[in-house]
């Protein structure tokens, strides 16, 4: 960062946006070393923990654009990880329900996360990152109320 404006790096929004940038990469290339995607994380992660739910509640739930949402249930039913059926109140509709191959992969996933987690907090200590975990979660708890 010796090259970088001191304006900059004094800058909260600056430094979050480089951290990101680098959380996201780690990410996808450990997401990637298993074929996944973080979109496929987000799915199955809300549908472990709140069941099965309609691809526009996935949506909601995972903060996912509906085509993005319908691209990676493609992905995951190919897999299969996912199941969608007819909505049997409105047949318009599918239900989208975790197999148990995709609970399988959820936790092979978390695994690869949690490593994800070690390496880009790697330089704090225990106590540093639950602080930084609480000051993050109160941000975005203030933004998201809007």
């Amino acid at each position: 960062m010796d090259k970088t404006p001191s304006r900059l790096i004094a800058k909260p929004s600056w430094l979050l946006g480089q951290v990101a940038v680098h959380a996201h990469r780690l990410a996808s290339d450990g997401f990637g070393e298993m074929g996944a995607r973080g979109y496929h994380y987000r799915i199955l992660a809300a549908l472990d923990e709140f069941g099965a739910a309609s691809q526009a509640e996935l949506g909601r739930r995972c903060s996912m654009d509906r085509s993005d949402v319908v691209a990676a249930l493609n992905e995951l039913a190919e897999q299969g990880f996912v199941e969608r059926a007819p909505d049997p109140d409105d047949r318009r509709r599918n239900i989208v329900t975790l197999t148990e191959a995709g609970h399988r992969q959820l936790q092979r996933m978390d695994r690869a996360l949690d490593k994800v987690q070690d390496d880009l907090l790697e330089p704090l200590a225990a106590k540093d990152r639950q602080t930084l975990i609480r000051l993050l979660t109160q941000l975005l708890a203030h933004h998201q109320r809007g």
